[in-house]
């Protein structure tokens, strides 16, 4: 995909990713001074902030390009359902953003001395939930906020409310993993489900929302 290839030459949104993402997990390190249990209370917490931040840098500029280079009318005139164009920004975003998640998980783990106490091998289940639904929501809110001069406020207006309940979700289901202390099996059932929900509608109201512009 075109901005697989962009990011693989410039990497613009990794790096912003990686230092937002970054300064999040010392400043809270440094804020709390995590030791023993309660670093295991928080770090969920700390981890789903430092995703929705790195999320956010990343989404910023998820249509940027597009806007510099003047490319939005020919690609509104495109035989193709705007919908492909909606998945192909998604899973770029989805993708820069595990990436992300990927490389900061050992600084991560060392900075609040961690240990998971639960089923490690859920996280493989609520990191990639959670994060597709920061990331599947917020390019298409990216989309309905192009024509704002203030786009970048106006998406974490529109964004940061609706994902609120997974947010929620996210962090239960990790504080419940690194804990041990209760299941996280409800919250992540709940996180599957406000993915299918808000994609279903984003995918089927993409082409309003792009054609409107």
């Amino acid at each position: 995909m075109k901005d697989l290839r962009i990011e693989w030459r410039t990497l613009d949104a990794m790096i912003s990713m990686l230092f937002f993402s970054g300064l999040v997990v010392v400043l809270f390190s440094i804020a709390f001074d995590p030791q023993g249990q309660f670093a295991q209370q928080i770090a969920g917490g700390v981890l789903c902030v430092a995703t929705m931040f790195a999320s956010v840098s990343a989404l910023n500029q998820a249509w940027s390009r597009e806007i510099r280079h003047q490319v939005m009318d020919a690609q509104r005139t495109a035989p193709s359902p705007g919908a492909e164009l909606y998945l192909a920004k998604a899973i770029a975003n989805f993708l820069f953003v595990t990436i992300v998640q990927v490389i900061l998980a050992p600084f991560f783990f060392i900075f609040y001395n961690l240990h998971v106490a639960g089923n490690a091998w859920l996280l493989a289940l609520v990191l990639p939930l959670g994060t597709w639904a920061l990331v599947g929501n917020g390019v298409f809110f990216a989309a309905l906020a192009m024509s704002s001069r203030n786009r970048e406020l106006l998406l974490s207006l529109i964004l940061f409310p609706i994902f609120i309940p997974a947010l929620l979700a996210m962090v239960q289901a990790t504080t419940g993993i690194f804990t041990g202390e209760s299941d996280p099996t409800l919250w992540i059932k709940m996180l599957f489900g406000y993915d299918i929900i808000f994609t279903t509608a984003s995918l089927l109201l993409f082409d309003v929302v792009f054609h409107a512009e």
